[in-house]
């Protein structure tokens, strides 16, 4: 019987007997995305987010943190404030991108969930090798081109099922002191737990 190995893909430590036994990564499809974000933004983490980049080859990275927004009713969420044409694709049904520019330095990568006209969204805070939402749209090049994207038939930016299932850690999201201090400490911000790989 073949050795059990402990090898490194994609940033993570995955128990195999052979390379060839690494699980296929599957796109996924709009049902993943149409459901509750608190559904959502958690099994994002472990998932694969696949980027087209300028030499038309493709980045792959894990993604290791996520926050899920709530609609309307959530006041953290930019949905709180009413449908305007900057929120206009939260109200989409889920597995479109929303973007927007924050600090007049960063866009924010933002996976919208839900079914239509409830609008949620998860936003994407870490993947391997960057911690931080800005940090993660300035080494993807995410701009505001990717706003209304559709991650379910996009050409160059999607997220792929590996099998890979961490375990996650919880806590209040970052830098929403405004929303008062029910929605400011709710356990939405979802985080890899490197410390069990």
């Amino acid at each position: 019987m073949p050795e059990e190995k402990r090898f490194l893909k994609n940033g993570m430590i995955l128990k195999t007997k052979s390379p060839t036994d690494i699980p296929v990564s599957v796109k996924l499809s709009r049902d993943f995305f149409i459901r509750d974000v608190l559904q959502v933004a958690p099994e994002l983490i472990g998932k694969i987010l696949v980027v087209c980049r300028e030499n038309n080859s493709y980045g792959r990275f894990v993604i290791t943190e996520t926050e899920a927004y709530r609609g309307n009713e959530d006041e953290a969420c930019h949905a709180s404030k009413g449908r305007t044409p900057r929120t206009e694709v939260m109200y989409h049904e889920g597995g479109k991108i929303y973007v927007y520019f924050v600090y007049g330095m960063y866009w924010m990568l933002n996976f919208v969930a839900g079914e239509k006209d409830n609008p949620q969204a998860a936003l994407i805070r870490g993947i391997e090798g960057f911690s931080g939402p800005g940090r993660v749209t300035k080494a993807l090049n995410i701009d505001r081109s990717y706003y209304g994207e559709d991650l379910t038939n996009s050409k160059r930016i999607w997220v792929e099922d590996a099998g890979i299932k961490p375990v996650i850690k919880t806590g209040p999201r970052i830098g929403i002191n405004y929303a008062g201090e029910i929605w400011k400490n709710k356990p939405w911000r979802y985080i890899i737990d490197f410390k069990i790989l």
